[in-house]
């Protein structure tokens, strides 16, 4: 699950010294968000002395095996589903979100921060030309397909806000608000369509409807109840089913991944499956045949806990109508967070927190290898292509 934090920062970040960025119209860019601020001591998550700013990574995916070709210094946090990064329809413009920063009274605590970064991607290096704040402790985000709108999920407030896009600027409108303060909205998604999205609210169990349209974004106050604390979510690329993780009681036992039938109206949830401890990242692939889905399977645990497993599990799920069926599942470093799959369906990037580092998989339809692994300056803690 996620937590934690990051030391207050002045709106100017640094560049790392790495390789300057090229996008071409062939490129297909992913966007890690590595949060410094948490790491686990025997299975606590605490915030470490002095902690390096946090960063986040580009990768280029179009080469075999994806490299890393630029990174920037932003505020991130593994608070919130893996989801905390969105990227432009063409690949212009991410943005990050920092939902938790350590707290200036104690530096061994933490506390909500509000900011979102925008990263101009085709900047030569690439550069956070923005800051923008949002509700408190925003986590999941997205941008509509049209690339004027973005939804932010604010998880201590039980709001998301709402904002404009025009030429890389964000501009607020507003936020619809839940009327629950603890209703812990996690991610936002859009229809392809961009006319509805849904928003999992961990802290009270449901699933809400957003209407919007134009830049008027409302509750439906229609709602559905999946698992125990709904969390990341995937929206097909027709538009005909989303699947969502259920992150459970952190426990060690069961959790549960379900689907949601959006052909019907209002949509509802038609099937649930059970999976590994604590399923955290879920992402469709381009396609929509196939589901990825990461479990931290106990490896956030101490290893003295009966349900302690030293590695995550990727799992890739066939999707038959509204049905889910496994395809593959791989073993790979701790404390799992977000995946993302390449545009031809056969390379995956699944994120581990504990190891700072990306686990590089080819899946052919039917089996999981893994190819390579990419190092991060910091623990990866989020992950979008602009395909999610």
């Amino acid at each position: 699950m996620k937590r934690h934090h990051w030391l207050p920062a002045k709106f100017a970040f640094a560049l790392a010294a790495l390789p300057l960025l090229t996008v071409t119209a062939s490129a297909q860019i992913a966007v890690s968000a590595n949060d410094n601020k948490a790491v686990l001591v025997n299975g606590a998550n605490v915030v470490p002395d002095n902690p390096a700013a946090d960063t986040v990574t580009i990768i280029d995916m179009n080469v075999k095996p994806p490299k890393v070709i630029g990174e920037v210094k932003a505020p991130t946090s593994v608070v919130g589903p893996p989801q905390s990064v969105a990227i432009s329809r063409d690949e212009s413009f991410a943005l990050v979100t920092g939902a938790i920063k350590v707290d200036p009274a104690d530096p061994k605590k933490t506390t909500a921060d509000n900011r979102v970064s925008v990263i101009d991607l085709k900047a030569k290096p690439p550069a956070v030309i923005a800051t923008v704040e949002a509700g408190a402790a925003p986590s999941g985000l997205s941008i509509n397909t049209a690339g004027t709108l973005a939804l932010v999920a604010n998880r201590n407030d039980g709001t998301v806000s709402i904002f404009t896009i025009a030429n890389k600027t964000l501009t607020a409108a507003g936020k619809v608000d839940f009327g629950n303060p603890k209703s812990g909205p996690s991610h936002v998604a859009f229809m392809p369509d961009g006319k509805m999205a849904l928003v999992t609210r961990d802290g009270d169990h449901r699933i809400s409807v957003l209407s919007v349209d134009g830049n008027k974004v409302e509750d439906t106050k229609k709602y559905m109840v999946a698992g125990f604390r709904p969390y990341s979510i995937s929206i097909s690329p027709k538009g005909t089913l989303a699947v969502l993780s259920n992150q459970g009681g952190g426990q060690g036992d069961t959790d549960l991944l379900s689907v949601i039938d959006l052909k019907v109206n209002p949509p509802r949830i038609v099937d649930t499956i059970a999976v590994e401890q604590i399923p955290e990242g879920v992402t469709m692939s381009p396609d929509g045949n196939y589901v990825a889905a990461i479990m931290q399977n106990g490896s956030n645990k101490s290893s003295s806990h009966p349900n302690y497993h030293k590695g995550s599990v990727l799992s890739v799920f066939r999707i038959n109508g509204t049905k889910l069926t496994l395809a593959a599942k791989a073993e790979f470093g701790g404390w799992g967070q977000g995946v993302v799959w390449s545009k031809d369906g056969k390379t995956l990037l699944a994120q581990s927190m504990a190891d700072k580092a990306i686990d590089v998989f080819l899946f052919d339809g039917k089996v999981l290898k893994k190819t390579g692994n990419i190092k991060v300056n910091g623990g990866a803690a989020g992950i979008r292509t602009a395909l999610d």
